[in-house]
């Protein structure tokens, strides 16, 4: 058992959870708490630690059993310093970041897309993956001026969609937009300058939705790379939404025609 916190294990989580540097070198992320724990790939499960308390509890033997892997117990003194949570569950591990390409995000008939400009909001990046997953997307897109995802905030606010909705991260927009369209992806634009609401557009095809940085929006040289600029409609005196709410709203229109179309052709055969 780990009594100390000058265990060098120890002083590994607490550099993962703390710093994207050392995320970024080990290619690994901290999950806490028994849901997370258990939704993640064997595959990528690198380690699991568990508190002295947790270890003593049925609950929690059952999940280490259900597990059926080794795990490191440790004193309830240092996990909560090992943990990023103010109530921690008494479970966290260490987990290898998932890795996809390029064709991980555009197999499929019909692609649907989130592209992300610079995010800043842990909780925003988090929601869009969960609601992403809800509305059956094929991806997300994001610049390396967004948000840590592996940051410990993002990976709860995505309640394991992180583990099943494929991302890539890009230095280059400008060319990775173009590598949609040459897959025949269309790309909108959530912009205030859009001439059309987004229930006006047919989305039934492949496509792809870029929303930009809560406080600016896209950059203009960004947004002009789109095939369209849509928008959604806004009583009040309201000038935008959350961008988290924004890229749901549009998700769940295409996932909404999407759903309507192949009812109608269901209808017809």
């Amino acid at each position: 058992m780990i009594t100390s916190t000058s265990n060098q294990q120890v002083k590994t989580i607490v550099q993962l959870n703390k710093k994207t540097k050392a995320r970024r070198e080990l290619r690994a992320f901290i999950v806490e708490g028994s849901k997370m724990v258990a939704e993640t790939p064997r595959e990528l499960l690198e380690r699991v630690y568990v508190s002295e308390h947790f270890a003593n509890e049925p609950a929690g033997q059952a999940l280490c059993e259900h597990l059926g892997i080794d795990y490191e117990v440790v004193s309830d003194g240092v996990f909560s310093y090992m943990s990023d949570t103010n109530t921690p569950q008494g479970i966290l591990a260490v987990v290898r970041m998932p890795e996809y390409t390029f064709s991980d995000l555009v197999r499929g008939t019909a692609v649907r897309l989130l592209v992300l400009e610079d995010i800043q909001d842990p909780g925003n990046l988090g929601t869009m993956f969960r609601t992403g997953e809800g509305a059956g997307i094929s991806g997300i897109i994001m610049t390396k001026g967004t948000v840590d995802l592996f940051a410990p905030k993002t990976v709860r606010a995505t309640m394991g969609s992180i583990y099943r909705v494929p991302y890539l991260v890009t230095d280059d927009l400008g060319a990775m937009l173009g590598k949609l369209h040459a897959e025949g992806i269309h790309t909108y634009a959530a912009h205030l300058r859009g001439e059309k609401y987004y229930d006006e557009l047919d989305l039934t095809g492949s496509c792809a939705f870029l929303i930009g940085n809560e406080g600016n929006g896209l950059k203009k040289e960004t947004a002009d790379l789109a095939d369209t600029y849509l928008k959604i409609p806004m009583e009040g005196r309201l000038e935008s939404l959350n961008a988290a709410m924004a890229a749901g709203i549009l998700m769940y229109e295409a996932h909404r025609q999407s759903r309507q179309e192949e009812a109608a052709r269901a209808h017809l055969v």
